[in-house]
């Protein structure tokens, strides 16, 4: 081949090349403005996450609490009220609960337990003791599993109404229908089947690693991200099988007050969202 037709060839090619990435920037272009502005939870399927961002404000989440209110769920309340709501997740006693709820009661604080099937097994009397000193004993299923993978309605209402059932049998009393999603593993179709069930989907918008029970924080450890990641209408998660949560709950509660802050029962939280 001539030079003169190599050069030919070679530029012929180039502006293919050019062309076909122009057209598809332009094609991207366009199927991004004609694309439905509106996120949905689905985006974030799988895991709940949180950034903090600014001190004293509600972290930045996977979902907003728009996206998620048409779930009948939330993280937080969006105030500058000084409210929190102190939540626990109660997988199983280990001895630290009846100190948590002492504090509780020496505040004249309410708290949520979320509680799951092994508990109410195990721990019966205390689970009464949490409903006659005024707590909410709330659904974190029966069995602790990954939600997310369960696609049918009939499995996903089973890991709820048989925990309904043995807290009725224990208590005498209709289980609240508040849900919180094991390890924080969510789906939008979990969150309409939630939904269309009658149940309040609650995530949290504090929380810290305290439930490895060998390697617990310090006091200094749980203050730093307790009392410097609080903020307006905080969901706030703790483990009732942690030590440290059990050690420093009154002077936790303590300092919260100090800092301006007093406490609401989700109950409150649930009725803004209906």
């Amino acid at each position: 081949m001539k030079p003169s037709n190599i050069w030919k060839t070679m530029s012929a090619l180039i502006l293919f090349f050019v062309l076909s990435f122009t057209a598809g920037t332009i094609a991207a272009s366009v199927t991004m403005k004609d694309a439905p502005q509106k996120a949905v939870a689905a985006a974030a399927d799988g895991n709940w996450g949180l950034s903090f961002q600014t001190e004293g404000k509600p972290p930045v989440a996977n979902a907003t609490a728009d996206q998620l209110k048409e779930y009948q769920a939330c993280y937080a309340e969006m105030t500058d009220e000084k409210v929190l709501y102190l939540t626990f997740d109660a997988g199983y006693e280990n001895g630290n609960t009846p100190a948590i709820l002492d504090a509780l009661k020496k505040h004249n604080v309410p708290a949520a337990f979320f509680v799951v099937g092994n508990y109410l097994e195990t721990s019966p009397e205390l689970v009464k003791r949490m409903v006659s000193e005024g707590h909410i004993v709330a659904n974190h299923t029966y069995h602790h599993p990954d939600m997310s993978k369960i696609s049918e309605v009939s499995a996903f209402e089973k890991e709820l109404t048989d925990l309904e059932t043995l807290y009725q049998e224990i208590t005498g009393q209709t289980m609240p229908k508040y849900y919180r999603p094991p390890q924080g593993k969510y789906s939008e179709a979990n969150l309409k089947m939630a939904k269309e069930l009658g149940y309040t989907t609650f995530f949290w918008s504090l929380a810290y690693v305290d439930w490895y029970q060998d390697k617990q924080p310090s006091k200094e450890e749980a203050f730093e991200k307790l009392l410097g990641r609080i903020h307006p209408g905080a969901v706030v998660l703790l483990h009732s099988t942690s030590s440290t949560n059990a050690q420093i709950l009154d002077e936790l509660l303590t300092k919260w007050k100090e800092m301006g802050y007093t406490f609401r029962s989700i109950d409150q939280l649930s009725a803004s969202l209906l």
